[in-house]
């Protein structure tokens, strides 16, 4: 029997409404785009003269069916407010994006990924239904068998130019209270990675299950792998990486040396990222522990520290100080790329050679369409999904992949804007891998258009954007629009 939650159909009803007034209210020759405050995109945005979407009342849970795992999600509903609803009914989302204020709209639409994507995939693999805000103004249902299959499958990756998701219905999976970690330390890559794979095979290490499964890279001869393992044993002292501790420095020890047991609560564990948005607050002096000591721990949290790199965007605050200090400007190079896990230590030795910047995240990722599954709904999705793969962001079901997030700033070249970006992605094109779109980009049109749908996506948007209400993806992603 499904519970309404949040803003239960009424409340989600009213909302729908005004995003449908506020939309009428945009000029017709007026780019249609939000009226949100918050984003977790590090690319540059014109800023947009005309009103944006009302979608104040899209930030809900809807409902959740407990005995089916599912939930109705409004789209602009956050990570933080559904784990709260779904937890209490013992289920989570199948992937739970790192950062607390990563709509689940926007995990879909824009991709997002997570520790347990080694056997879930990504965010938009568990969505069974969807509504979308099209740039015609219709709100249409996409499911994968329905006359607006082609809109399910390509809205993945879009990045609100074929439209914004309205509601969606997703898959949750049950979990125990508390999550047991292992810490295993490679002294090389190749180690390390042949590790990762007979895993994401075994979904097993040293005959115990892995249900997570990360890591971190701290140079070429220290680098971890983080086994996570859901129990509801009591007999391990819990931690807690929310106040002074610091989780990214937990997993570190000696190459003899045993690592502590390590359990965190479930919730602990999902936000376990965001406290220290991985290891980025080291940046504005919070590892400190003078500082973190007064530091109030409301703003310890990847949304707060936002706000402060909105403001040093804006004024250039950075730039100014290092100018100060005669140093050059810098380059942000804050990146997600996906490159075949048989192809990661190549791009590891290259990036640790030619790019001054650690640590370095990763997460092993198998799309869903190359996994057994023996429920039928799941199994519709997945046939769907294995006939018509996800156009804009086409990677191979039957390949294993490791996505590596790297997120910090280096020197400028000086008359060389985005060289190192620019370096990055020829190298991820050569290893045949992708990299996520929430960030800037330097393709041209030819080489943007070979790696994120092309042909099927101007076919997608002539059909649901006649007119070109919304931003097309090239200019959005890459002209910063």
């Amino acid at each position: 029997m499904a519970v309404n939650v949040e803003t239960g159909p009424s409340g989600y009803e009213q909302g729908v409404a005004r995003l449908l007034e506020s939309y009428r209210a945009i000029p017709a020759d007026g780019t249609v785009r939000l009226a949100k405050k918050t984003s977790n995109l590090f690319r540059r945005r014109e800023r947009n003269p005309h009103p944006g979407l009302d979608v104040s009342g899209l930030g809900g849970v809807i409902s959740i069916d407990p005995v089916a795992r599912t939930a109705e999600v409004a789209g602009m509903c956050t990570y933080e407010t559904l784990v709260a609803a779904t937890l209490a009914v013992g289920l989570v989302p199948l992937v739970v994006p790192q950062l607390k204020t990563i709509t689940l709209g926007g995990a879909v639409t824009g991709l997002g990924i997570e520790s347990t994507s080694f056997r879930n995939g990504l965010p938009h693999e568990s969505v069974v239904e969807i509504d979308i805000l099209t740039g015609g103004g219709e709100v249409v249902t996409a499911t994968p068998t329905n006359e607006h299959a082609d809109l399910f499958f390509g809205f993945p990756n879009s990045y609100g130019t074929l439209g914004y998701s309205v509601r969606l219905k997703i898959e949750l999976e049950p979990v125990k209270r508390f999550v047991e970690l292992r810490h295993l330390r490679f002294t090389d890559l190749s180690s390390l990675v042949l590790a990762m794979s007979r895993i994401v095979d075994d979904r097993a290490y040293d005959g115990s299950g892995v249900d997570y499964l990360d890591g971190v890279v701290f140079s070429s001869t220290e680098s971890y792998l983080i086994l996570g393992r859901q129990t509801d044993d009591e007999s391990i002292p819990l931690s807690d990486y929310t106040g002074d501790d610091i989780y990214y420095r937990s997993i570190q020890h000696e190459p003899s040396a045993t690592p502590k047991p390590d359990r965190l609560t479930t919730l602990d564990y999902v936000w376990r990222w965001d406290t220290d948005w991985f290891w980025c607050s080291r940046a504005f002096g919070t590892q400190n522990p003078k500082i973190r000591r007064f530091w109030p721990r409301r703003w310890l949290r990847s949304s707060f520290y936002w706000q402060l790199i909105a403001l040093d965007q804006r004024f250039t605050i950075g730039d100014r100080l290092s100018a100060r200090r005669g140093r050059p400007p810098g380059e942000r190079v804050v990146q997600d790329i996906e490159v075949p896990i048989d192809r990661t230590v190549q791009f590891l030795e290259w990036f640790l050679t030619n790019v001054p910047i650690e640590p370095i995240w990763l997460c092993p990722l198998r799309l869903r369409s190359a996994q057994p599954t023996a429920d039928r709904a799941t199994a519709r999705v997945v046939a769907a999904a294995s006939d018509r793969p996800w156009p804009l962001y086409p990677l191979a079901p039957d390949r294993s992949y490791v996505n590596i997030g790297f997120w910090s700033a280096i020197p400028a070249t000086p008359g060389e804007p985005g060289r190192a970006n620019r370096l990055i992605e020829q190298k991820v094109a050569t290893l045949d891998g992708h990299k996520s779109l929430y960030s800037e980009s330097f393709y041209s049109p030819a080489e943007f258009d070979e790696l994120y749908g092309g042909r099927r996506y101007a076919e997608l948007k002539a059909k649901y954007d006649p007119q070109s209400r919304l931003l097309d993806l090239y200019s959005k992603a890459v002209k910063s629009q």
